[in-house]
């Protein structure tokens, strides 16, 4: 990349870590787990006031669904139906 009459390393400034691009998945668990009943959910971080603003979320045809805040990840209970 060249800017002003520089040359800049694109690398420099986007490292590859922080590059990554969503159909990438990281090699962490999920920090919590919960089963649930229904195919949507809301998620606040239940921290109260430490928490994250209240989402609400639907899984897809997968079975579970990531908050993007918390990364909790919800899991749809055994037995139960796609609504």
């Amino acid at each position: 990349m060249e800017s002003a009459g520089c040359s800049l390393d694109k690398e420099a400034y986007y490292p590859r870590a922080f590059t990554l691009n969503r159909s990438q998945t990281m090699p962490i668990e999920a920090p919590e787990v919960i089963e649930v009943d229904d195919t949507r959910v809301k998620c606040d971080g239940s921290g109260g006031a430490l928490g994250h603003p209240r989402v609400y979320l639907e899984m897809g045809d997968e079975g579970f669904v990531e908050c993007p805040y918390c990364d909790r990840k919800f899991v749809l209970r055994a037995g139960a139906h796609h609504h």
